[in-house]
């Protein structure tokens, strides 16, 4: 069996922020970087309002709903929590990024924050009681001051992202001196309960693991797993740029493709086109360019792919385009969405990567025209996909694929999937749970 590149680093995991705005200040970094500060107004809007007033209603329709909620929200898991082995999730992509250790293991339980939206499995996890974080916010004001210090007006921008994430942390804490856990896995290494989680585990002693679910970014948090499974070489590298690496990291391509690596597009040519859009992709933007695509080549059908946490109302769209197709991601997996189409057109989205390793034709275009996340994963940049500047050379890239698409595109994918081409190729489940069991010992 041949050996798949692995990457130990001595560094040991530091110990938690000891003070409460530093721990915050970690939980909350992507927040206050500049990713999050060159976000286009329109996109940020449905995350965090800039009228401050929006905000504080939204602040206050979350300490009404949620916190307050949850303590009459009674929590019934269908699972023993106890030493078990926690999958945590904070969304679906996240689910499908690891049931497959649930399904491979019957000491593995998954579950998320009480309240959390897990989409199309909202039903399936086991759910963490939230009911106290209600007691910890008498913080906030002292939060709030500390880190106005050290972040200056970005503070004041996200101040509701700083009420969200109080309390996080304690509650976490507590759940885990209850439960104790033999090891929590996560998927996602920057949402501020994820972070609240990870700093948690570390104050408490109890071991993390993380399975990358999608492409990363050099504005992620440094890696601070105990173990850590990417995907391939470029999100190793990219990590190096966050910060000291640390844990033990190995690569092992992307586990939840497995199951599709061996169904590649084999198509000769492109005839049918899918659109992935997020809250970043304009509708005006989007209507322009299917309406555009939509004239000019008939001979293609074209289907339309909001991001699951995409809250836009799409109905003029579809009024004014009705032979436009429409995928519900809140319904159907990425993967099979992509079987169906030839081709894939997308802005900043990690479905770019999993559209080439099933040999899909795969261009980016910057629906929004912001040069600020412009090839945000660099994938134009690594050669991984096609690029088109304006609507005239989209449209000359798919007449390029309408004649001839190639069948080895999936090998441009090497960089980002460490197993593309080799043996584990699509075993990369098997892989990733023989690690982790070996690393439980």
């Amino acid at each position: 069996m041949s050996t798949t590149p692995t990457e130990t680093t001595p560094t040991p995991i530091p110990a938690h922020p000891p003070t409460l705005v530093k721990r915050l200040r970690d939980i909350l970094q992507l927040r206050f970087s500049d990713v999050y500060a060159d976000l286009p107004a329109a996109a940020m809007a449905s995350i965090s309002p800039a009228n401050p007033l929006k905000r504080l209603a939204r602040v206050l329709a979350y300490a009404s709903l949620r916190l307050v909620g949850n303590v009459f929200r009674p929590i019934r898991n269908p699972d023993n929590l106890h030493g078990q082995v926690w999958l945590y999730v904070v969304s679906a992509n996240n689910y499908d990024a690891l049931s497959f250790i649930k399904a491979a293991r019957t000491d593995a339980v998954l579950l998320a924050g009480q309240a959390k939206n897990i989409g199309r499995y909202n039903g399936a996890v086991n759910r963490l009681s939230l009911r106290r974080k209600l007691l910890y916010y008498w913080q906030f004001p002292w939060a709030f001051i500390g880190l106005l210090r050290s972040e200056g007006r970005r503070a004041w921008r996200y101040f509701d992202f700083i009420f969200y994430a109080i309390g996080y942390y304690e509650v976490y804490r507590r759940a885990l001196r209850h439960y104790r856990p033999r090891a929590v896995v996560f998927s996602n290494d920057h949402n501020d309960d994820s972070r609240s989680l990870l700093l948690a585990c570390q104050a408490e002693g109890v071991p993390t693991a993380y399975i990358q679910h999608a492409s990363v970014s050099t504005s992620f948090p440094p890696l601070g797993f105990d173990l850590s499974l990417l995907e391939g070489q470029d999100a190793l590298d990219k990590y190096r740029q966050c910060g000291p690496v640390r844990g033990r990291v190995e690569l092992v391509g992307m586990p939840k493709a497995d199951a599709f690596l061996g169904q590649k597009n084999t198509q000769p040519a492109v005839k049918r086109v899918g659109l992935a859009c997020n809250v970043h992709d304009p509708v005006s933007a989007l209507t322009e360019t299917l309406s555009y695509l939509m004239a000019e080549l008939p001979g293609l059908t074209f289907t339309l792919r909001p991001h699951p946490s995409d809250p836009r109302d799409f109905q003029p769209l579809r009024r004014a385009l009705p032979l436009l197709q429409w995928s519900d991601s809140k319904q159907e997996n990425v993967f099979a969405f992509l079987q169906k189409h030839d081709a894939l057109i997308a802005a900043d989205t990690s479905t770019h990567l999993e559209a080439i390793l099933l040999n899909l034709a795969s261009i980016y275009f910057q629906f929004s025209g912001n040069a600020a996340i412009n090839d945000y994963y660099g994938y134009v940049a690594h050669g991984l996909i096609d690029a088109a500047q304006d609507l005239p050379a989209l449209k000359a890239l798919l007449l390029q694929y309408q004649a001839r698409k190639p069948t080895d595109l999936f090998r441009r994918a090497s960089y980002y999937n460490a197993t593309v081409g080799t043996e584990h190729e699509d075993r990369s489940q098997e892989l990733a749970a023989d690690i982790i069991t070996k690393w439980m010992r």
